[in-house]
């Protein structure tokens, strides 16, 4: 039994998974950043892992895309606090330039290894709807073949999980090329959670 899968509340899962060692991005990451909310939150967002600002802080979505996630929260009506945030890996993945970390897409071994604490996430906090930030979150619970660019915006169903939702990684609205784009994405981001928003709403 893995250590996700032996232990039953948020507080335990959270202590085990510091010392986690499943993939190699341990040796790398500052320190696990595991999800952040209360056990019975109504929405579970999912993004893909934690950024150079979550690394550092060990937490989830403290960094710009946090930001963004935040003002997408307000508009839509939906409270921060009351929603549960994690990603489907828990360590950072980056390489260097410079000074600086640069993000690197996970791998689906990695992503395959830290399954195990985001189905005890979502044992322990038991959501009405997940929310999928991005591909690599909506392809950990949604199957490799699904796309968001295709499929964002809908309520679908899989054996086993709540009600499950995929939109864009607010990381993505960040990289627009200009303001018109970015403000343009953010509407559309800014959509997609009023429908949860409704959903949860009835």
């Amino acid at each position: 039994m893995s250590p996700a899968t032996a232990q039953q509340t948020l507080p335990e899962l959270r202590q085990a998974a510091a010392s986690c060692k499943a993939c190699d991005l341990w040796q790398t990451g500052t320190q696990t950043v595991f999800g952040e909310g209360k056990s019975g939150a109504a929405v579970m967002f999912v993004g893909e892992q934690p950024g150079d600002r979550e690394d550092i802080e060990g937490k989830p979505f403290v960094g710009p895309a946090g930001r963004m996630l935040d003002q997408a929260l307000v508009e839509a009506g939906i409270d921060r606090a009351a929603v549960y945030v994690t990603n489907a890996v828990k360590h950072f993945k980056w390489t260097a330039k410079g000074k600086r970390r640069l993000h690197q897409k996970p791998n689906a071994g990695e992503i395959s290894a830290c399954r195990p604490w985001l189905d005890a996430e979502i044992a322990a906090v038991q959501p009405h709807v997940i929310v999928c930030l991005g591909a690599t979150a909506a392809q950990a619970l949604l199957g490799r073949e699904f796309r968001v660019s295709t499929q964002r915006g809908q309520f679908l169903s899989r054996p086993g999980l709540p009600l499950l939702f995929a939109t864009v990684h607010p990381s993505s609205i960040l990289r627009a090329l200009d303001d018109e784009t970015r403000e343009l994405e953010m509407a559309a981001f800014v959509r997609d959670l009023t429908l949860v928003a409704r959903r949860l709403n009835h």
